[in-house]
């Protein structure tokens, strides 16, 4: 009887450990991914962006009192950092990881006569929600080669509507064509993606493990690829530089 219970000790005490082990060890994603992170920067001098002039839309330009808007081809932080940049895996990714649409919609909001944010990144047939902010009509028009074309008008204080775009495609222009200074870009890509801020960085999310190419879009300057390995619970790194005109 006393061996039984010292044996039965035991492994109560086994359990108890593998319990503490398991509850406070080193935390893994469950699916093994992870993410990869870098910087965007230009190299040279910026263009000059040109000023816009809103003053037949008085509603928008009072938005802008004091910090005068201009064109958007190629923003630039003070460290040299280069916004607006799609990032996305072009090649690589397995055919699960690729059709997997992320939880929320992507949305572009027309505010202050602008497209907010002026690059907008989803996946293929992942809804995006087209907003209108501003007390003035707009008409959202994106331009695409390869999906469908779509022209629509949005009074002001109309609820959002939902668009969607079945087809790779980086990336599609789009236009308002009651304010014709409103230009930006909508990139249809398959997988993780992300969009550079105002500093340059990116982080692309849910990166499974493997052997990848990185694509690397501005409007400007076109694109760039680059070969990055993701390790399993680990991040990776891919900085692009792109030459200024």
């Amino acid at each position: 009887m006393k061996a039984r219970l010292k044996v039965a000790g035991m492994l109560t005490a086994l359990l108890l450990v593998a319990t503490a082990v398991l509850t406070h060890g080193p935390k893994v994603n469950a699916a093994g991914e992870s993410k990869i992170t870098g910087t965007i920067k230009l190299n040279g001098t910026p263009p000059h962006q040109k000023p816009i002039d809103m003053s037949k839309e008085p509603s928008c330009q009072q938005q802008h009192t004091g910090h005068p808007i201009t064109t958007e081809n190629v923003v630039v932080g003070p460290n040299g950092g280069l916004a607006n940049v799609v990032l996305y895996i072009s090649e690589g990714l397995n055919p699960a990881a690729a059709s997997q649409l992320p939880s929320k919609p992507a949305e572009i909001n027309q505010k202050g006569c602008q497209y907010i944010p002026h690059v907008v990144a989803l996946d293929v047939n992942q809804d995006m929600k087209v907003v209108n902010s501003d007390q003035t009509s707009h008409n959202i028009h994106p331009l695409p080669a390869k999906n469908s074309q779509w022209n629509k008008s949005q009074p002001p204080n109309t609820p959002p509507f939902d668009a969607k775009f079945g087809t790779e495609e980086v990336a599609i222009p789009v236009k308002c064509n009651i304010h014709p200074w409103m230009h930006g870009y909508i990139a249809v890509v398959k997988g993780p993606y992300a969009v550079s801020n105002d500093s340059g960085t990116y982080t692309i999310e849910s990166v499974p493990p493997g052997n990848y190419t990185i694509t690397a879009w501005q409007e400007e300057y076109g694109a760039q690829t680059q070969k990055v390995t993701v390790a399993a619970g680990k991040s990776a790194t891919a900085d692009f530089t792109f030459k200024a005109k």
